[in-house]
């Protein structure tokens, strides 16, 4: 039976680990959303007592936007260069999308929903870094 070749399947090609460069992107942005949604918590209850906490809440907000801005392209340098799980990217998006949604709320004066989605961010935000902290960016196998 020499000559005849044997059709095989192609070997799956296991997912790559994502790169150290883009995982420690990841951790600093998710851990930088973090904290700045936890000083907004800190500062809301001083808006509430103090002129300055409205100040430090403005400020506080625009960096917990920006670095709900920075983990967007943080995710997609974890997921491009080293193959990793795309779905850091979905996490991200929504963030971006509930951030959005927070910030319009909060100039709008409306605490009602602003407050609960700000709880929700926060939550939403702790479990996140949780996820990347402890591996979860890594493919399951």
């Amino acid at each position: 039976m020499s000559g005849q070749t044997i059709a095989t399947a192609p070997a799956a090609t296991p997912a790559r680990p994502v790169t150290a460069r883009g995982a420690t992107a990841l951790k600093v942005s998710i851990g930088l959303q973090t904290a700045a949604l936890f000083f907004q918590a800190g500062t809301a209850g001083a808006l509430l007592v103090s002129p300055t906490g409205a100040l430090l809440h403005d400020i506080g907000s625009r960096v917990m936007y920006g670095a709900t801005m920075l983990y967007l392209p943080a995710a997609v340098l974890a997921w491009r260069p080293g193959g990793g799980t795309p779905r850091p990217i979905l996490y991200a998006t929504g963030f971006l999308v509930l951030a959005s949604v927070q910030v319009v709320l909060g100039i709008a004066h409306l605490p009602a929903f602003h407050v609960p989605l700000g709880v929700t961010l926060c939550a939403l935000s702790v479990l996140d870094l949780a996820r990347v902290l402890t591996g979860g960016t890594r493919p399951a196998r």
